[in-house]
């Protein structure tokens, strides 16, 4: 698939949303940086904007045709629809999923009614609203398993528990974080993860941390975590593949995006979430996955913003 928009002047100027409020901050400012450079280098006229305030005045002011979403995360991050909502009332073209793509891939809880309705496969769960009896919960899910904030990404708040004396401890940390928690069964096996971009899947990753688990150190610090790529061979890749574009399908998401995946001992796939503006920083699956496509970082940015020319924008 080749792109769509031959000259750098049809994306007109570009404002990249980046930074923002929420728990990814740090993150989303690194990606921005370097989805900047990339815009720039192919000779778009790139500008970083910190923020939603900053960006709703910047587009009220004029000057800018359309956005490039790389803000990470809820309350302030530009991943829980609220932007795309704004963004559409000012009736300005932006990357990646709409509205409702958006705010139901960020809360995990509300995702994962979705597949099952679907009989799409997903981790047996609890949903936990605030003071809920966590010790009840975890009696229903069986150990071992995994407490997180349904509404955070990055591996934000996240615990593995194997018995019941780490139960508080882990809802404690996860309680710091805004909105309701989540608890399930925690799958035993390899972690993968499936890039979109447009309606091109990406080859998978299956990412091998050096310790238990891909937690926010292995994703963003750590330089010793194993990345194969394509993370499955043959008939196994073509069903993770599927799976995933169902997945990212059933959410209503568009544009581009990154299904999480844990494979089993037994070789069965379970979804774990979406994500619709995943990270582009050195560290990141994304660029990953596209260079083992044949497409280079630039390339790939240039793909990302060409999904603002969406129908009716």
């Amino acid at each position: 698939m080749s792109s769509m928009i031959k000259d750098p002047e049809q994306f007109g100027r570009v404002a990249v949303a980046m930074g923002g409020s929420s728990a990814e901050r740090a993150v989303s400012l690194d990606s921005g940086r370097n989805v900047l450079e990339a815009l720039r280098a192919r000779g778009v006229d790139a500008q970083p904007v910190d923020g939603i305030p900053a960006l709703l005045y910047a587009l009220r002011t004029g000057g800018f045709a359309r956005v490039f979403n790389i803000l990470h995360g809820q309350h302030g991050g530009g991943e829980d629809g609220v932007l795309q909502g704004a963004l559409e009332a000012l009736n300005v073209p932006y990357t990646g999923s709409g509205v409702l793509g958006s705010a139901l891939s960020m809360d995990k809880t509300r995702s994962k009614r979705v597949w099952q309705s679907l009989g799409l496969p997903t981790p047996k769960f609890v949903a936990l609203p605030r003071g809920a009896d966590v010790h009840a919960a975890a009696k229903q899910i069986g150990f071992p398993l995994i407490v997180k904030p349904a509404c955070e990404g990055s591996s934000v708040g996240v615990t593995r528990v194997f018995e019941e004396s780490q139960l508080d401890q882990a809802v404690e940390l996860a309680a710091k974080y805004p909105g309701d928690l989540l608890m399930e069964t925690l799958i035993e096996g390899d972690e993968l993860t499936v890039a979109i971009l447009g309606r091109q899947v990406l080859p998978s990753i299956h990412i091998v941390p050096k310790g238990a688990f891909y937690d926010y150190n292995a994703k963003y610090i750590a330089e010793d975590t194993l990345y194969l790529c394509p993370g499955l061979e043959g008939d196994a890749e073509t069903e993770l593949r599927a799976l995933a574009l169902a997945a990212f399908d059933a959410l209503g998401c568009s544009g581009w995006g990154r299904v999480d995946v844990m494979r089993d001992r037994q070789g069965r796939n379970w979804l774990l979430e979406v994500n619709t503006a995943p990270g582009m920083t050195s560290h990141s699956l994304v660029p990953k996955a596209a260079k083992a496509a044949g497409i280079d970082y630039q390339e790939l940015c240039w793909r990302v913003l060409e999904t603002s020319f969406r129908e009716g924008m």
